[in-house]
């Protein structure tokens, strides 16, 4: 939060520990990891200060030596979680397809692993992570005769995608949990309601959907593939 005119100070810019005084009892990876083991169990909700202070035997108040704020603590967390995003360097192929779709299959992973982060806002400031997935898939497209504009437009269209398509996977399996249906059921139950949208004949589009898209059938893991292969296309066309 701005005070006055004073602007916030970046976590990245800030020692880990004060250069003089004794040796700090905690680390800031080690109280970023109880934060993600909480949020992971149960939600960013439940995420506090005191919380995390409390699962390490620490005091609250002791915590901010390490960590200034909860707003501080949500980016060590998302970029901690960004890391999982990036393949290993030996898993690179160099062949710009095939990188992004690994990085895409890396993120969406991380994603539904990490599901408290799926929608959620980048960070006030690339960490280290998050500079490094970028570098990752810029480099992927370089060399292709794009701009650099260019180059983040069709990165950003892979990112949204994978970032898209999480929060729709997450909204379904909330809807599973929170009525108790499988996705056979839910489709069982809503049955009727089609064939009343169907009978009135306004949504011709809408019929053929039901009639005749594979999309609506297809496992999570293969709808995922359709639709990032049909991104690669989209780009691939787009190339000089």
């Amino acid at each position: 939060m701005v005070v006055g005119d004073e602007l916030p100070e970046i976590i990245w810019m800030r020692p880990e520990r004060p250069a003089r005084g004794p040796v700090p009892a905690h680390s800031r990876a080690r109280i970023t990891e109880v934060a993600l083991e909480i949020a992971d169990a149960e939600g960013l909700e439940a995420l506090s200060m005191r919380r995390v202070a409390k699962e390490l035997g620490a005091g609250t108040m002791s915590l901010y030596r390490y960590v200034p704020s909860k707003d501080d603590l949500i980016e060590l967390m998302v970029d901690a979680v960004i890391g999982e995003f990036i393949p290993e360097e030996g898993d690179l192929s160099g062949d710009w397809r095939t990188d992004l779709r690994l990085v895409a299959h890396h993120t969406r992973r991380a994603m539904r692993r990490h599901p408290w982060i799926a929608g959620r806002p980048g960070g006030m400031t690339f960490g280290p992570n998050a500079l490094q997935v970028a570098e990752v898939a810029l480099g992927a497209v370089d060399g292709l005769g794009l701009t650099i504009d260019q180059m983040m437009s069709v990165t950003g269209m892979v990112t949204s995608y994978v970032n898209g398509f999480v929060q729709n996977e997450l909204m379904a399996a909330e809807v599973r949990r929170r009525t108790g249906l499988t996705d056979e059921q839910l489709m069982l139950a809503n049955a009727p309601y089609i064939r009343s949208i169907m009978e009135t004949g306004k949504h011709p589009l809408v019929e053929r959907v039901i009639l005749d898209a594979r999309q609506p059938h297809m496992d999570p893991g293969e709808r995922f593939e359709y639709g990032l292969e049909s991104i690669l296309d989209g780009i691939a066309g787009s190339l000089p």
